[in-house]
């Protein structure tokens, strides 16, 4: 008879894979699915990208949608199965050591340390696209808002700067803070979505059927192909979707918990995002006069609504892009942390420490708040330079997920996970794929390399589109052997930790 495993509890949780309780556990259920869905946020990226895929394949650009959320709830669910046997800050470096050995363990976190970092600014810079349209006064450095001018990209890096600042002290503060501040703000965003869904349908002008118009085909030879490199609008947004896992250690019951908001956040991203693209496409005045493909979101809105309402819905999306930072910020710290707790950093003494009063890593987050700053200021003048490395950033985040996925299929190949059915500290079975684990877990590492290609590919118009710096076209992979070289140089060689293939490699 198969006796099962006694019941973790949340105390004593981590002790298991060979640490101790050190940040503080509170957060429940709807603070742990905010922090995926506020990473996401896609009240500020859609509002960004949507002329991104719509310039490139017409209305059709719609269907990328679904088929990117496809392919990514397959890496979702591997999270998931992942997140439920190993609650552990840093989840993409913990799951991918444990699944792939020390060294993807760490080339995994260090990639997405760079990416999150980066990710972070660019989530900081969108605010010069709301606030100089809420207030003439949020436009301190000379009167062109726009991001392309030298005045715009100046003061873009101002008040990203100084969001970041704001956003470093609530992470120094502790998780409690931080957790009721990103609360707050998703429960705005969600409603921010939901009206401007809703006044898109009320005010439509065709009907759903417009996401079968293929449009203006683009620059590339044939509409296919223009599909494609819309689908990098999809491939932009639908990241960050596993901070819930980078927050374990301070989530209650995190082995049901994380698992189930890890799913949740991404397919209430897919369905609200989904509707958004369709609404705006059935709302636009015109389809055909290229504003939509300039303008994006703002175009259909400012049609739509009068002042007043316009306005209320700008500071709706600048509190989307406050949290989005707040979270993607809080996931790099935690990242930072885990990594630095196993030695696997320069100053891991420094950067593993966890203030006793607000039990939060105050280091890591100063850290990732500066770095954040210094990378803002490449915006300075060089508005090219810094979409080009956004776009390379999520090219990272892929890439760490591959290093997540191949492992862990080659382990199910192998017979992973192993021993008896195992429970929550509410006794509950932990979630699991079961028999449908290797066929999704092959299709999380099709879809992720065949994302990776699509992303790198050196295209001018992604990477390049002014024509003033051919070698941008390139950047994908020049940044990608870049990022690998200083990473080897970084490798601490030398240094052990525990096991990671057997400590709760059985689980």
């Amino acid at each position: 008879m198969t006796i099962a495993a006694p019941k973790p509890s949340d105390d004593n949780d981590l002790a298991e894979f060979g640490y101790e309780q050190q940040l503080h556990r509170s957060l429940g259920k709807f603070a742990s699915f905010a922090a995926g869905f506020s990473f996401v946020s896609i009240l500020t990226t859609i509002f960004q990208l949507f002329g991104l895929g719509f310039s490139f394949a017409g209305p059709a650009f719609f269907w990328t949608w679904p088929c990117v959320f496809l392919g990514q709830f397959m890496v979702a669910l591997s999270f998931a199965e992942l997140a439920a046997r190993y609650p552990i800050s840093g989840a993409i470096y913990q799951w991918s050591r444990r699944m792939g050995g020390e060294i993807i363990g760490w080339f995994a976190g260090w990639f997405m340390i760079i990416a999150q970092i980066v990710t972070a600014s660019a989530a900081a810079i969108a605010l010069q696209v709301v606030l100089p349209n809420v207030w003439s006064g949020f436009q301190i450095v000379g009167e062109d808002s726009s991001l392309t001018s030298s005045s715009g990209a100046t003061n873009a890096v101002l008040l990203g700067s100084v969001l970041l600042v704001l956003t470093t002290t609530i992470n120094c503060v502790g998780v409690n803070w931080m957790s009721r501040i990103n609360n707050i703000g998703v429960t705005c965003e969600i409603i921010g979505v939901i009206a401007v869904i809703g006044m898109f349908f009320t005010h439509a002008q065709r009907g759903p059927q417009v996401v079968f118009d293929t449009g203006a085909a683009g620059s590339e030879p044939g509409y296919i192909w223009a599909w494609i490199v819309s689908g990098l609008m999809a491939a932009y947004v639908m990241v960050g979707f596993g901070s819930a896992g980078e927050l374990a250690e301070e989530t209650r019951n995190p082995r049901r918990v994380a698992p189930r908001t890890i799913r949740l956040a991404l397919s209430v991203s897919a369905l609200g995002g989904g509707l958004m693209i369709v609404g705006a496409l059935m709302a636009a005045p015109s389809l055909t006069d290229g504003r939509l493909a300039s303008e994006g979101l703002p175009y259909v809105l400012g049609a739509i609504l009068s002042s007043p309402w316009g306005t209320l819905l700008l500071i709706d999306v600048a509190i989307a892009v406050f949290v989005c930072t707040l979270a993607i910020q809080t996931a790099a710290s935690r990242l930072m942390f885990s990594m630095a707790r196993d030695g696997r950093l320069p100053a891991s003494k420094t950067l593993s420490k966890v203030n006793a009063r607000t039990g939060t890593p105050i280091a890591p987050s100063v850290l990732i708040g500066i770095a954040c700053i210094l990378v803002l200021a490449v915006n300075v003048g060089n508005s090219a330079i810094f979409t080009t490395l956004s776009s390379v950033c999520i090219v990272l985040i892929y890439l760490a997920y591959l290093m997540v996925t191949v492992p862990l299929l080659r382990r199910r190949l192998q017979g992973w996970p192993h021993g008896d059915v195992q429970y929550d500290s509410e006794g509950r079975k932990l979630f699991s794929l079961g028999a449908f684990g290797i066929p999704v877990n092959i299709a999380a590492v099709l879809y992720g390399a065949a994302m990776v290609i699509n992303l790198s590919w050196p295209r001018a118009e992604i990477f390049n589109p002014s024509g003033d710096m051919p070698i941008l076209q390139w950047a994908a992979p020049i940044t990608v052997v870049a990022v690998v070289l200083v990473g080897a140089l970084c490798y601490p060689r030398g240094k052990t930790v525990p096991n990671p293939v057997t400590i709760g490699a059985t689980k």
